[in-house]
């Protein structure tokens, strides 16, 4: 249990159960080696984790309240292991309850599924950050309009959970375009649109807020996300941030800049 308060993230979650297959190129060293090292980063180990990824959609918002949350593994042609992989983190129906409410207060739809599992965007990175699987999970899903104005307040809305220990995680992808991975001309339009989302990140609440919710109009970001499913978790973390936020992991991955942030 932590009374301190903790910070949010913006974290890559990679492709598929990639830091749980051979790679002998070391695609994923480096995104595995940051999500590995995140735990150390944190202020006091977390009385629980609040993750929205970018593979959960609802009408409005949702979170998992079931105490023992199942897998999902909503990935596709990986090899057999993959669809072995265990991760029994238990849940915390408290906290869902509790995240639901905070939206309900401010005026945004939201409720809890007890029947709903933990999905590949959740359980995969946190296997590498918290091998352990002994800090209660909690999945939030995205409100399908992927308004990110509404996803913002979302992230305001449940700001107060930090100082009560729980970590707050949007789990996605800086860069995500599936048919330019691997593409060398992609390199250099990640890197324009990853320039400027980190530059976004690292203004004061109000004008960070503006500039996101506009990042449709920023250079390449149409290209970068073509649907923004993965980007929309970082406007919750963001959201829910009062200082300013700082990019703590970057590099090039499948010729694409990625990209994960800190808000404290």
């Amino acid at each position: 249990m932590s009374d301190q308060r903790q910070p949010t993230f913006f974290i890559p979650h990679g492709g598929g159960p990639c830091f749980f297959m051979e790679d002998p190129r070391g695609v994923w060293t480096g995104m595995a080696g940051f999500l590995g090292g995140l735990s150390a980063s944190l202020p006091a180990r977390p009385r629980a984790i609040l993750v929205v990824s970018g593979h959960w959609e609802e009408q409005g918002f949702a979170f998992t309240g079931a105490t023992a949350p199942g897998l999902i593994y909503d990935y596709y042609g990986f090899p057999a292991h993959t669809y072995q992989l265990r991760y029994d983190v238990p849940g915390s129906p408290d906290l869902a309850a509790r995240a639901a409410d905070l939206l309900k207060r401010a005026g945004l739809p939201a409720r809890t599924d007890d029947r709903r599992g933990l999905d590949h965007g959740v359980f995969i990175p946190l296997k590498v950050a918290f091998p352990d699987a002994d800090i209660p999970v909690v999945e939030m899903s995205l409100d399908r309009s992927l308004d990110p104005a509404l996803h913002l307040a979302a992230g305001r809305a449940l700001a107060s959970l930090r100082d009560e220990g729980v970590l707050i995680l949007g789990s996605g992808m800086s860069f995500h375009n599936m048919k330019a991975y691997g593409d060398p001309r992609a390199t250099g339009p990640s890197q324009d649109f990853d320039r400027w989302l980190a530059g976004a990140v690292q203004v004061p609440g109000t004008e960070r807020a503006a500039a996101l919710a506009g990042w449709r109009g920023a250079p390449q970001g149409p290209f970068s996300h073509p649907r923004e499913e993965h980007l929309i978790p970082l406007m919750v973390a963001a959201g829910a941030a009062g200082g300013p936020g700082r990019r703590v992991y970057g590099e090039t991955v499948l010729h694409t800049a990625v990209s994960g942030f800190r808000f404290d």
